[in-house]
């Protein structure tokens, strides 16, 4: 049986990076071809049903083994195909640091990981991690997820005879990292009663709460001339953009903020005399301030127009996901189960907000509640990502332990 820790080295060969600019679904034909690969995995290590949709869903089934089985219930598992569209997800180059001791890991000439500024690393001394060569992301978030989940199923699979389990749902999403994940998912078909996103970060993560999000993008018009006769007629597109940028709190991005405090992050710019874009995503769990944070996006857009002419500024802003906790704090059954397996697993639970979202929030306001936990990895989205193998083979256990009928 391939260990979880080989199962995601090959995972994270297939480049799946998601296009946020894409007008296809999914957003990159990689995850098709993904797909498709997971779903020979899927059928290769015995599950049936296994079926890959033409929006690039996988979804597959491991039966019940109990006979009488009309009040367990019927538990889905889901992880995302696709990696960030931040870093680059191609020819990872991943390398695992044996009996970690604690000092920097040189992942090359450049790039050094450091218990100096990530403080974390230290926590794992003495086991096994592993990391990127620091020129791309290296895909745990969310391939371990993916890997965790397979290697789960494989073990029950293995022990049919010993292990009692009610019906078991597995689904692997697309372009959950540019907020589409769900977007055509069919929850009825997918036919379970709850489920678990395996897509958190480090061991114990169990999480019912994230934040509420949206996207907002400013299509700048500007006023181009000759720069020589422009006094007075020109508007620099350019300009207006550094106007904007400067409109907003410093103290409120992600590098100034934590735990539940929300946030204002510029994602993208574009930008000549002519014309400009820029995008920023809006978060906060409080509904209320995240409303707020809206209001004062147009306030931006207002005040820019009437300076310098109505229609100088469109701004755009598009609600992406909302705080799960909403719906799960009437199905808390379903983190007690995962707080259960986790302890049974030798894992303390960690239950703490999710600064982001997932494909779990949006499937609890579809009808599937669907908190999330661990799958082990840190610094997602960069080259700086790196995850400890124990940390893998822990989230094996708790998955199991979510599935057992006799938990």
């Amino acid at each position: 049986m391939m260990s979880v820790s080989e199962c995601f080295l090959n995972l994270i060969t297939y480049d799946t990076q998601a296009d946020g600019c894409s007008d296809t679904y999914p957003s990159t034909h990689s995850q098709l071809k993904f797909a498709a690969v997971l779903a020979e995995q899927c059928k290769a290590i015995g599950l049936s049903q296994v079926e890959v949709d033409k929006h690039g869903y996988l979804t597959a089934t491991l039966p019940s083994n109990v006979e009488t089985d009309t009040n367990i219930p019927i538990i889905g598992l889901l992880a995302h195909m696709d990696t960030s569209p931040d870093a680059s997800g191609e020819s990872v180059n991943a390398r695992v640091v044996k009996d970690y001791d604690g000092k920097d890991i040189k992942l090359n000439d450049q790039v050094v990981l450091s218990p100096k500024e990530f403080a974390h690393l230290n926590n794992y001394i003495g086991q096994d991690l592993i990391v990127t060569d620091g020129t791309t992301l290296l895909g745990a978030d969310d391939k371990a997820g993916i890997a965790e989940i397979l290697t789960a199923m494989k073990y029950l699979i293995d022990n049919n005879d010993t292990i009692p389990h009610g019906t078991i749902r597995i689904a692997f999403t697309p372009d959950e990292e540019i907020g589409c994940g769900v977007d055509y998912f069919d929850v009825a078909g997918f036919g379970a009663d709850f489920a678990y996103t395996i897509d958190g970060g480090e061991i114990g993560e169990l999480e019912c709460e994230n934040f509420n999000g949206a996207q907002a993008t400013f299509t700048i018009r500007g006023k181009s001339v000759h720069p020589g006769t422009a006094k007075g007629v020109m508007i620099n597109a350019s300009q207006v953009a550094g106007e904007i940028i400067a409109a907003f709190p410093a103290n409120e991005t992600p590098s100034h903020t934590e735990e539940y405090e929300g946030f204002y992050h510029l994602t993208a710019m574009v930008g000549e005399v002519g014309s400009g874009k820029l995008a920023y995503i809006l978060r906060d769990h409080d509904a209320n301030k995240f409303e707020e944070r809206k209001k004062f996006v147009l306030s931006v857009a207002d005040s820019i127009n009437q300076k310098y002419g109505q229609g100088t500024v469109k701004i755009d802003i598009q609600d992406q996901y909302r705080n799960m906790h909403e719906i799960l704090k009437d199905h808390m059954y379903v983190m007690d189960r995962a707080k259960k397996a986790m302890e049974s697993a030798g894992v303390t639970p960690i239950i703490t907000p999710i600064r982001g979202g997932t494909d779990g929030a949006r499937l609890s306001f579809m009808g599937l509640p669907c908190p999330n936990i661990f799958q082990g990895g840190h610094n997602a989205h960069g080259p700086y990502e790196y995850i400890p193998i124990q940390s893998m083979e822990a989230a094996v256990k708790v998955i199991v332990n979510i599935c057992r009928s006799d938990l």
